[in-house]
């Protein structure tokens, strides 16, 4: 692409209130696309996006020549006027400022456009914040179409932590290991209602929709409940998948799961057809191990792989165990070496107390999955606790949430 080809994109909000700024700019050559798109928008009126030029004053337009365009629709004067007044000059001065202070090269001031474009709602009352709000944005918004803000690094980083201020809950990923898995392996929503309320506030803490409580009112009610009281968890249908994989994981999904977990005893077939359906949904598949004499063979069939591998004890064997006084086993095999063959995450279940749960964190997992030491405790949350005391303190704890990673000084 030659030079005249080569465009900036930047994004910024600042301020608070109805008088809040969003602008969306693209900085270009006048002989490129941008400038392209610039004529058609200058001279493209359509109702109620009226096109303006930014101008210091009347008769004082900014260089780079700079279009604002209002993202709502104008309706009335009292609309136009907040854009024609304080926005109009904050985008202008905030370019002006740019090229003053050096962000905009002075000599690419003639052979440059901007398009930018403003929103201010139609509630905002406070010009002097318009004007302040639309100022910082746009000026922002320069710097880092230039600078290149944000690289795909950090885009990486935040895609899994950040929340979206007006959707107004968060999609957890599970970017951060260790977690706790409670697993409500109860019928009851009551009792499972009462448990939650009694649970930490944590990051690292999953729920698990157990399948009793599954079968006994259906996946939506059960899920819909856990969210009543934790809109931003982090919950796994636990449908133990065995066949119609699609079907069982579409629903799960529609039903607002974040992962739902399929048998590794189930057929090639099932097993591929579920995990196919949860990355088409954008949910986790994971994959019960429970009964699978040897995990790895089982994991080298699957042309696609699994997000999470649980290495699973049922509670009948946990039973039989104890019934027979037999010393209960702790050792879940290789687990780091199957994190990192499979690229998975690895998860450990089957009557795990705190002490057999230090045995797996350090060997590796990823997820311990806890049942009845919590949820038939007289204090779940101090039965949590017990579990969650032994990993790292939330990662968005000590966080700050401003973008503190921009470069100074550029």
């Amino acid at each position: 692409m030659n030079r005249d080809g080569v465009f900036y994109v930047g994004e910024a909000l600042i301020g608070i209130g109805d008088e809040v700024a969003h602008i969306d700019l693209i900085i270009g050559h006048k002989n490129g696309p941008v400038g392209m798109a610039f004529t058609n928008a200058l001279t493209n009126i359509s109702s109620g996006h009226t096109p303006l030029l930014a101008v210091i004053r009347p008769n004082l337009a900014v260089k780079p020549s700079t279009i604002i365009i209002p993202k709502v629709t104008v309706k009335s004067l009292d609309d136009a006027n907040k854009i024609f007044g304080p926005a109009q000059a904050a985008v202008a001065k905030a370019v002006a400022d740019a090229v003053e202070e050096g962000i905009i090269p002075v000599d690419k001031c003639e052979d440059w456009v901007i398009i930018a474009s403003v929103f201010v709602h139609p509630k905002a009352k406070d010009y002097r914040k318009i004007y302040q709000y639309n100022y910082g944005a746009a000026k922002l918004a320069i710097k880092r179409a230039l600078q290149g803000y944000p690289n795909a690094l950090k885009v990486l980083r935040e895609k899994d932590r950040a929340i979206h201020p007006i959707m107004g809950f968060k999609i957890p990923r599970l970017w951060n290991p260790p977690y706790l898995q409670v697993a409500l392996d109860i019928d009851s929503l009551e009792q499972v209602e009462k448990i939650i309320k009694e649970l930490p506030v944590r990051e690292r803490l999953i729920y698990e929709a157990g399948t009793p409580l599954i079968k006994a009112y259906g996946v939506y009610s059960v899920i819909d409940k856990i969210r009543e009281y934790r809109k931003d968890a982090f919950i796994i249908a636990d449908l133990k998948t065995m066949d119609v994989g699609r079907i069982e994981v579409k629903e799960a999904a529609d039903a607002t799961a974040n992962a739902v977990c399929i048998l590794g005893v189930a057929s090639k077939a099932t097993i591929e057809r579920a995990i196919q359906e949860a990355r088409k949904q954008g949910i986790y598949a994971v994959l019960d191990m429970m009964e699978v004499k040897n995990v790895r063979a089982r994991l080298e069939t699957l042309s696609v792989k699994p997000d999470i591998v649980v290495l699973h004890r049922s509670v009948d064997v946990e039973r039989e165990i104890a019934e027979r006084g037999l010393k209960s086993e702790t050792e879940w095999g290789d687990i780091r070496g199957i994190k990192e063959e499979f690229k998975c995450k690895v998860a450990v279940a089957g009557g795990i107390i705190p002490e057999t749960a230090v045995e797996a964190l350090n060997g590796g997992a990823d997820i311990i999955v806890v049942g009845r030491y919590i949820v038939r405790s007289h204090d779940p949350r101090r039965a949590a606790e017990q579990f969650l005391d032994q990993m790292p303190p939330d990662a968005d704890t000590m966080r700050l949430i401003l973008d503190e990673d921009e470069v100074i000084g550029e």
